[in-house]
């Protein structure tokens, strides 16, 4: 058997199936032994060297804990982000950015926005390459509090407390001036990073969605649904794709990467190639949270079969996919 092939089949093999969940999530005398079974495993793990933790055999079994980890996991939304959280995938949406006529109009949604640190992050990244474009952008999220929150666009200490760590970690000095004006220790986003924003409370799963935003040129759809089932992570995966207009790009990271990559296949999205490795290991969050947290992500595996397909973040949507019939029916319309 080639290497590949016997790693992807002892991936395969250590893969846990769903209908463990309840065993794993059972409780003896009000504890769990898949948690007491983990916490050692840690504490072991923690002295494998870190280049023997690059093996095979030792990646092999950090999958199988970050599965029983998945399967345990009670899953719920969480605030915590950072502004300029993935450069290089920031850089890919610059690099496309580019490819726009000058003057022309780019379309972007940002789903689960937040407190809106993806949003301006996006906006800063854009305006500064191509000012001359007319960006129109959507930042969607389910709570109304944190969307008004974001959309004041002020943001203190107060906001590290809310997001569990310090949301300005990763900007260099000049880049926390040229995006904000700051009053002490209070920061308020530029009025040029506010324009052209709507506002939207929604939610990501509802098949309404795409009759209120219409399709994008970009669709951003990064770290919310490793919060979810999932099920239900994949029927919300399958709808967000439908905003992508055709051959435009979809963005989704933070999310179960057997759900993606089989959504992403049935589908025939087409992964970007370019930075993909760099993406993947661009928020060192994600990665650092591997194996232990169910949003983790795995270290990159060039021998996994359709590595680029499991490993990708990025995916232009072709101009087949299936439209919802009503779309279609308002699209021949508009054509004659």
């Amino acid at each position: 058997m080639h290497h590949a092939a016997a790693t992807g089949a002892l991936h395969a093999w250590l893969t846990l199936p769903a209908f463990l969940a309840k065993p794993a999530k059972m409780k003896i005398f009000g504890k769990s032994p898949a948690g007491a079974y983990l916490r050692l495993n840690r504490l072991i793990w923690d002295f494998i060297p870190t280049d023997l933790q690059g093996s095979h055999l030792v990646r092999a079994y950090g999958t199988w804990l970050h599965g029983l980890v998945r399967l345990i996991a009670i899953r719920q939304q969480y605030f915590g982000t950072f502004f300029l959280r993935n450069r290089p995938a920031l850089e890919l949406v610059r690099r496309l950015a580019e490819e726009k006529a000058e003057g022309s109009t780019l379309r972007i949604a940002v789903l689960a926005c937040s407190v809106g640190a993806e949003v301006y992050s996006i906006l800063w990244t854009v305006r500064s390459a191509r000012p001359d474009l007319k960006v129109l952008l959507w930042a969607v999220d389910i709570s109304e509090q944190i969307l008004n929150f974001a959309e004041r666009g002020i943001y203190s200490s107060k906001t590290s407390e809310l997001v569990g760590s310090s949301i300005f970690e990763r900007l260099a000095p000049h880049e926390m001036e040229q995006m904000f004006d700051w009053e002490g220790q209070e920061a308020r986003i530029k009025p040029w990073l506010q324009e052209g924003i709507t506002w939207r409370l929604g939610d990501a799963s509802s098949p309404e969605l795409i009759h209120a935003l219409g399709h994008q040129d970009i669709v951003i759809a990064n770290n919310f649904l490793c919060h979810m089932e999932p099920a239900a992570a994949e029927n919300c995966l399958r709808n967000v794709a439908r905003l992508v207009d055709r051959d435009g790009y979809l963005f989704v990271s933070g999310v179960d990467l057997e759900i993606r990559a089989e959504v992403a296949s049935e589908l025939g999205w087409r992964p970007v190639p370019e930075l993909l490795e760099q993406i993947h290991d661009g928020d060192a969050s994600l990665r650092a949270g591997w194996p232990w947290c169910c949003w983790g992500l795995e270290p990159l595996d060039r021998s996994q079969p359709d590595w680029q397909l499991r490993y990708a973040a990025a995916f232009q949507i072709p101009g087949q996919q299936l439209r919802d019939p009503l779309e279609e029916t308002l699209g021949r319309c508009a054509g004659t």
